[in-house]
C-alpha cells in the first residue's frame, strides 16, 4: 500500500511481556519446555517489531513487567521502536490505557499472530483515512489479533472474558450497542497451542 494514503498520525502499538522462562507462552511449555517457550515468544515479538518497523509508521513496544529487560532494549535498538511500560490492571485496562494516552489513531496488536505483517498493518492504517472508527483483525480462535481505534471507545475492553472463543463476538455486540461499525480487513491466527507451533514453523520455512 502507498504510505501516502495512510493518515500521518497513525501510531502502531505492540503489547508484549519479557521472554522469561516459565512466564512466557506457558501453554506451550509441555511441547517446548520453559526455555523453548520463552525463546519462541521472543521470536514472535521480534517478528512483530520487524513488521511495525517496515511500515515506516511510529511504533511503541509496551513492555511487561517493565522496560528494563535486555530483550526490550535490544528490540528498541534493532527496530527503532519506543519503549513504554504497561500499567497495572487486567488486559482490558492495559489495552484501554494505550488508547487513552494516544494523540491520534492507534493500531494495537499482540505478538502472537505471525501473519500480521507490514502490508496488512498499512492496509489497516489506511482504513482510518477512509473514515473507520474501529478496525479489527479477528482470530480463528474467536479472539482478535489487532484492534485499531480512531479514538477511545468507553467500555469496549471492560469486564471481557479474555482468552475465550467469544471475545470477538462480544466485542461486535458492544460496538453495535455504541452505534459503531467495525472494519475487519482480514482473519488471522495465533500461536497458542502445540499444533500452532508447527504452523508457525511452516510459515517461517516458506518465507
Amino acid at each position: 500500500m502507498d504510505t501516502r494514503r495512510v493518515k500521518a498520525d497513525v501510531h502502531i502499538a505492540l503489547m508484549a511481556r519479557a521472554p522469561q522462562p516459565g512466564r512466557a507462552k506457558t501453554r506451550l511449555i509441555p511441547r517446548l519446555g520453559a526455555q523453548g517457550a520463552a525463546d519462541l515468544h521472543a521470536r514472535l515479538v521480534e517478528r512483530a517489531c520487524r513488521a511495525m518497523a517496515a511500515t515506516g509508521l511510529p511504533a511503541t513496544l509496551w513492555c511487561a513487567p517493565d522496560t528494563r529487560h535486555p530483550f526490550f532494549t535490544e528490540c528498541a535498538k534493532k527496530f527503532g521502536v519506543a519503549l513504554r511500560a504497561q500499567p497495572e490492571g487486567d488486559l482490558g485496562a492495559r489495552m484501554a490505557h494505550v488508547f487513552a494516552v494516544a494523540d491520534g489513531p492507534v493500531l494495537l496488536m499482540g505478538s502472537d499472530c505471525p501473519t500480521i505483517e507490514a502490508d496488512l498493518l498499512l492496509r489497516c492504517a489506511g482504513e482510518f483515512s477512509r473514515g473507520a472508527r474501529a478496525i479489527f483483525l479477528p482470530a480463528e480462535d474467536g479472539g482478535y489479533g489487532l484492534v485499531g481505534l480512531a479514538a477511545p471507545i468507553p467500555g469496549i475492553f471492560r469486564d471481557m472474558q479474555w482468552g475465550t472463543d467469544g471475545v470477538m463476538a462480544a466485542t461486535r455486540a458492544r460496538l453495535r450497542a455504541s452505534g459503531i461499525d467495525a472494519v475487519e480487513p482480514a482473519i488471522v491466527w495465533d500461536v497458542d497451542r502445540p499444533e500452532d507451533v508447527d504452523r508457525f514453523l511452516a510459515l517461517v520455512a516458506n518465507g
